[in-house]
């Protein structure tokens, strides 16, 4: 059992973002005011087109894109991604709205986190992403979503769970809402998830994560 982070460590970060980079935004904003003890050194987009690299740009932070057409395989694709991680010298790794499978490299092991809009196992896998998700919670009745950190591993969404928080999905729902409210969730899980790590609290036995009080 081995502790993921040392104590009251400021951790250093790269994120990588597809999209909007609202997770992004978020994460930013919770550094500024001082309730996430992590700095953001690098951001990674998978296209230039990403909208979210406007917040990497005003806050003076280093981008580099990476896109998967420029790759043979998905190895040496995320060999350039973890490579630029490498350069950064960063501690952990955060998909932020990031849709691409990466091959997660051994010395990154626990090292990479997600938050994915249900909770894992449900709704989950591949071609679960975005409205995709909150379409299928939707269609299936279900009676409660919400999100879910967990560390990457080489599949999707299947990594070790660190925390998950849910709301109950009201009849009134439509998907735009329930993508609102659940995000709404996100951005204080992921954060609080992040903060764990900076206060050396999280443990990992296998596929057992263990939050220390």
């Amino acid at each position: 059992m081995a502790l993921s982070s040392s104590a009251k460590k400021r951790l250093s970060l790269a994120v990588l973002i597809s999209g909007t980079g609202r997770t992004l935004k978020n994460l930013l904003e919770r550094i500024e005011v001082g309730t996430l003890g992590a700095d953001v050194r690098l951001v990674i987009a998978s296209t230039s087109q990403a909208k979210g690299l406007q917040y990497a740009e005003q806050a003076s932070i280093p981008i580099q894109i990476v896109e998967r057409k420029d790759h043979e395989t998905r190895e040496t694709f995320s060999t350039t991604i973890f490579n630029f991680c490498d350069e950064a010298d960063v501690d952990y790794v955060i998909f932020a709205g990031y849709i691409k499978l990466l091959v997660i490299p051994k010395e990154y092991k626990n090292r990479v986190l997600n938050i994915h809009p249900s909770l894992i196992p449900a709704f989950a896998g591949k071609g679960y992403y975005g409205d995709y998700v909150h379409e299928a919670v939707l269609q299936y009745g279900a009676k409660v979503t919400g999100c879910t950190v967990h560390f990457v591993d080489n599949e999707y969404d299947h990594g070790p769970v660190i925390l998950q928080k849910a709301i109950d999905v009201q009849e009134t729902d439509t998907v735009s809402s329930l993508n609102d409210r659940v995000f709404e969730l996100e951005r204080i899980a992921y954060p609080e998830a992040i903060q764990l790590l900076t206060e050396g609290r999280i443990r990992v036995d296998g596929r057992v994560v263990r939050i220390e009080r």
